[in-house]
């Protein structure tokens, strides 16, 4: 019995130690993101490579085929999030950080044609901005 709650614990702490891998990789993609784009938030290469993130990440992945997100639609959330959400609060900015997280992502997906405020305001909600 007692190897059973050491395998479990073992088990356990690899899915911990690969889900803090995870969000320590976003959070760097964040980061970078953010402070190499600025001063340059029109630039197509941002786009490219928040749109190039998400196909890389599994999790994100599943999410972009779920919804049918193209490189379009990610431009055209990207403008109207930009259009309310144009300020940064510590490491987050909306525009960029609602596309690498699950849940904003997921609602982006499935309300991708509704209204610039109302996508904005639900984005911030997310990440509590």
């Amino acid at each position: 019995m007692s190897y059973f709650f050491i395998l479990l614990i073992a088990i356990l702490s690899i899915i911990f130690l690969l889900e803090m891998r995870h969000s320590l990789r976003r959070s760097n993609m964040n980061s970078h993101l953010i402070e190499k784009y600025r001063d340059d938030l029109q630039n197509k290469e941002l786009l490219e490579e928040i749109y190039a993130y998400c196909q890389h990440d599994y999790k994100l992945r599943r999410i972009i085929e779920k919804h049918n997100i193209t490189y379009d639609d990610i431009e055209k959330i990207y403008q109207k999030l930009l259009l309310w959400g144009n300020f940064h609060k510590g490491r987050r900015f909306v525009p960029i950080t609602s596309f690498l997280y699950v849940c904003t992502l997921n609602y982006l997906g499935q309300h991708k044609n509704d209204d610039a405020k109302e996508l904005t305001m639900k984005c911030m909600n997310y990440l509590h901005i």
